[in-house]
């Protein structure tokens, strides 16, 4: 039986592990707390266990403190693991392309992002798999989700463009991305678009106005670092390498699904759009 070890079961991974449960693979999760049946990540000898068992261990534990937490704790097992390794990782790590296409070969660590590129790299030392994602939305969360709480904006900001890609094509493309060469991978849509298309797409298939222009000054630090950089994702080597091809190939698409959905409110705590990149 192909066994799953996954560090860090939040919204993306929590998919990979069921779509992987449901064909009857088997699969075990860390959280920092132990909920929902996991293994609390700081319960050494249970997760070395899970890690000599594993025949697939992914990581979507992002950098804390500047350092990524599971290779500083777990990183020589994993190293001596005959598992196939696996890293969420994030298009974050390219930095600002002033709109321009980056692929893998692109370099890295020179943006905003600078231990997650860190990361990134470690982990392809080990012979991982990274998967660079950029902006994910899905069931729950989602710029359908943002304009019905009333905290969606746009900005003016011409010429400004981002990748994103439906978590569903994500999980696709990571168990993909499990049979084929180490390496790093872009899993990311066909059509990089402007954030303020996507929001005044989303609120004209839920019949609501546009929302509000707003400024750069009345965001967040972390908010204005994510307008201060622009690029546009290819996905080219993911569809080459693994086969794979996204589902929902442009926003328009995932959003057109996800409102013919009834899905749950989000938590209103939790970001309508889940994002590594953000």
């Amino acid at each position: 039986m192909s066994r799953l070890l996954i560090f860090g079961l939040g919204y993306t991974a929590g998919r990979i592990a069921d779509r992987l449960a449901g064909d009857g693979w088997h699969v075990v999760g860390t959280t920092r707390d132990g909920r929902d049946a996991t293994i609390r990540f700081d319960e050494t000898d249970a997760v070395a266990v899970e890690i000599a068992a594993a025949t697939h261990i992914l990581s979507s534990v992002p950098p804390v403190d500047e350092v990524d937490p599971v290779l500083v704790r777990y990183g020589s097992l994993l190293m001596r693991s005959r598992a196939t390794l696996g890293y969420l990782s994030s298009t974050g790590v390219y930095g600002d392309a002033a709109g321009a296409w980056v692929d893998e070969t692109a370099p890295i660590g020179g943006g905003r992002r600078g231990a997650r590129a860190v990361a990134d790299a470690d982990w392809l030392t080990i012979g991982a798999r990274t998967f660079r994602l950029p902006g994910i939305y899905g069931p729950g969360r989602s710029p359908l989700d943002r304009v019905r709480q009333g905290k969606a904006h746009r900005i003016a900001q011409p010429g400004q463009v981002f990748s994103r890609a439906h978590v569903d094509d994500i999980v696709s493309g990571v168990i993909a991305g499990f049979d084929a060469p180490a390496g790093a991978y872009n899993i990311a849509d066909d059509v990089p678009a402007s954030q303020n298309d996507v929001v005044a797409f989303a609120a004209m298939l839920l019949g609501m106005p546009a929302p509000p222009f707003v400024t750069l000054e009345e965001l967040t630090a972390m908010g204005r670092g994510f307008y201060a950089e622009n690029r546009r994702v290819a996905n080219g080597k993911a569809k080459r390498v693994l086969g794979w091809t996204p589902a929902w190939p442009d926003y328009r698409a995932g959003l057109r699904a996800l409102s013919a959905m009834t899905s749950p409110m989000p938590d209103s705590t939790a970001p309508a759009t889940a994002s590594v990149d953000q």
